[in-house]
């Protein structure tokens, strides 16, 4: 493979295996603090990738009342978070190159289309959006099970129904410990996978068992990262999705920097 300045990593093939550190929690804020240093130095590209993210979610939400999908609204508002990976990939490309010193513009988050791995990039996604297909016939499949046919046809009485009734809290119980499982499994799938195959040509197989390995090693940790992950797109989500704008870019930085703490160089 020729040498490429922009992917000095592209060489090493999936006969590499990548090491993996152990991390704290300072590892953690520090990422965090790092991510929040490229998306103030960058802040132009991120506006732009960042828009896109929460039209997504207006676009989800707005389908789901137009086409009468409504206890679907909060699973697809939820499985942002299991497709956060792939809508955060210009924004990775965007922190590797400025780590170089490269020229960095938003024209730059499509550079991810160049890359030497992105036939795996592609796989990896494609897994990705059948989790998140899954995830959303899963909490049907709850509702149906729970409150099924019984809910009222106006929101206020969805929601109240939904929140004093014991059908309403097997639902929420049962579909938040579901959906936590479905989270944990994208996790552990892709918190290193992604970065990883972005710096190395190291095929899917290898970059998804090394993300593994990082979780397990790194139980604790990683479990935080996941937490802040959750509870930030959350807050983000909830002025009508404009709040990604700023959270889906500073994730996606710190992202990028929690893959260097974990895998050694």
């Amino acid at each position: 493979m020729a040498y490429d300045p922009a992917y000095p990593g592209a060489a090493r093939t999936a006969n590499s295996r990548p090491e993996v550190r152990r991390i704290g929690l300072e590892d953690i804020m520090s990422a965090l603090r790092l991510g929040v240093r490229d998306f103030l130095a960058t802040p132009t590209q991120l506006v732009f990738l960042g828009i896109i993210y929460p039209l997504v979610g207006l676009v989800a939400a707005r389908a789901a009342y137009g086409a009468d999908l409504r206890p679907l609204l909060y699973p697809m508002v939820a499985g942002l978070t299991l497709m956060g990976p792939i809508a955060a990939l210009g924004i990775y490309e965007l922190s590797r190159r400025r780590e170089r010193g490269l020229e960095v513009t938003w024209l730059n988050a499509f550079d991810v289309l160049k890359s030497p791995s992105i036939s795996s990039i592609l796989m990896l996604g494609i897994v990705l959006v059948a989790i998140f297909v899954a995830w959303l016939s899963a909490a049907s499949m709850i509702y149906d099970m729970t409150i099924g046919g019984s809910a009222p046809a106006s929101n206020e009485g969805f929601v109240h129904h939904l929140l004093t009734t014991s059908e309403g809290w097997r639902l929420i119980i049962v579909g938040n410990v579901v959906g936590f499982l479905f989270a944990a499994a994208v996790l552990a799938l892709s918190v290193i996978s992604f970065p990883l195959l972005l710096d190395r040509d190291v095929g899917p197989v290898t970059a998804v068992r090394t993300s593994l390995r990082a979780v397990m090693m790194n139980p604790v940790p990683m479990a935080i990262w996941g937490l802040i992950v959750a509870v930030s797109i959350a807050l983000g989500a909830l002025p009508f999705f404009v709040g990604l704008a700023v959270v889906m870019p500073v994730l996606g930085h710190a992202t990028w920097h929690l893959y260097r703490k974990v895998i050694a160089d």
